[in-house]
Order: structure tokens, then C-alpha cells, then sequence
């Protein structure tokens, strides 16, 4: 899966991710059954997101300070789960490891 290739691309990722989560926390109020195991992980996802917005717009974010804390609760679960889990796992991995660069470059 291919990192973000800007700092732009990047901050749109996580705000995709911001409204992925509120979709899904409306969903769960609306009806939590057959949500699985969302209901329990939605308020990590939430809070690990909205501090690395808040610190990309700050100017406080830090690169490659290893997985971001949401990793632990979707690492094992399926897309099912977390209908965006691959867009989750794409910041994790920009997070991580930097911005994808081309080698042409």
C-alpha cells in the first residue's frame, strides 16, 4: 500500500479518516447492532486522530515515532470491522515511515 506522497496528501488522508470516524460513531448511535467490534475501538480511533490533526496543524508533528496507538485495536481485525481500516493503516504507515518518495526522483 502506497504511503501519502505530500504533506498535503497526508493531512487529507487523516481528515478522511476524521469524518470515516464520525460517519461510523452516527451509525453506531443510530443502531449498534451488528456493528461488531467498532463501538469499542471508535473513541481511540477518534482521539488518536484528532491529536495528529491537531498537532499537523500546530506544527508540533513528529514523523517515525513508531505505530500510532489506534494500530493495537485494528491491527487483527478485518475490513468488516472498520470499513476504512485500509485508510487507517495507510496514515499509520506514512506515519512511520515518511512520505512515499519516488526513486526516479
Amino acid at each position: 500500500m502506497k504511503r501519502a506522497r505530500s504533506v498535503e496528501e497526508y493531512v487529507a488522508l487523516v481528515q478522511d479518516a476524521l469524518y470515516e470516524v464520525q460517519d461510523m460513531r452516527a451509525a453506531i448511535e443510530f443502531d449498534s447492532e451488528g456493528m461488531g467490534e467498532a463501538p469499542q475501538v471508535i473513541d481511540e480511533l477518534e482521539r488518536t486522530l484528532k491529536e495528529l490533526y491537531d498537532s499537523m496543524k500546530s506544527g508540533d508533528y513528529c514523523w517515525k515515532t513508531g505505530d500510532l496507538r489506534y494500530m493495537d485495536y485494528i491491527r487483527d481485525m478485518d475490513e468488516g470491522a472498520i470499513p476504512f481500516r485500509s485508510l487507517l493503516i495507510r496514515i499509520n504507515d506514512t506515519h512511520k515511515n515518511g512520505l512515499e518518495v519516488d526513486e526516479d526522483d
